[in-house]
């Protein structure tokens, strides 16, 4: 292992016993989050869903297929190749009943995110690509919302940030044949252009 993977590591098995906020109480594992620890991208969600919840890895649900597509063969970049995470490590659900999820709380995302703030400072990305608002409010320090979000570059400890969709949005709305595909598929070719990568395929 690496300093960096031996720095994960040590921060995974950190957050595997947090007990900081409520969503420990109903949570089946971490969702800690995957990839390179050289990755010069990392995507960062909202929080784990059932199937992430059940595995222990994030974006593996209907969301996750359509972001490995988007990863795969939209950027023809490994999916091993980039890193993701989200701002909660444990599933929301509403009243914590463990049957719908919900974005994360003011006070769960304030109790977990010194593990996402950690995570960027070991992998150090090039770029971090937000999916949704809750991530982007949180990693840009903004209350607008995505729609007016996505597509803008901005900032965070010194490393560029692309706004956009979240997938279960897309899903939400049409899913492949959604008209907002095209919107993340522009806002993925700024990340490409910027990382003077080569355009893959729509």
């Amino acid at each position: 292992m690496t300093n960096i993977e031996d720095s994960l590591k040590e921060l995974e098995d950190e957050a595997r016993k947090c007990l900081r906020c409520r969503l420990s109480t109903t949570r089946t594992t971490v969702v800690f989050g995957e990839g390179s620890s050289a990755a010069d991208i990392m995507f960062i969600g909202e929080g784990p869903g059932k199937q992430e919840d059940l595995t222990g890895r994030p974006f593996v649900g209907r969301a996750g297929e359509l972001l490995t597509r988007i990863i795969e063969k939209g950027m023809g970049i490994p999916r091993e190749d980039v890193y993701i995470a989200n701002i909660v490590k444990c599933r929301p659900t509403v009243d914590l009943k463990f049957t719908r999820d919900r974005p994360p709380e003011a006070d769960e995302v304030k109790a977990c995110t010194p593990f996402l703030l950690r995570q960027i400072e070991i992998v150090c990305p090039r770029v971090i690509v937000t999916l949704g608002s809750p991530s982007t409010k949180f990693i840009l320090q903004t209350s607008t919302g995505i729609t007016r979000m996505r597509g803008r570059w901005g900032r965070f400890m010194g490393i560029p940030v692309m706004p956009t969709y979240h997938p279960s949005y897309l899903l939400r709305n049409g899913g492949e044949k959604s008209p907002l595909r095209k919107d993340v598929w522009e806002d993925i070719k700024k990340v490409l252009d910027r990382l003077e990568m080569p355009i893959s395929a729509k």
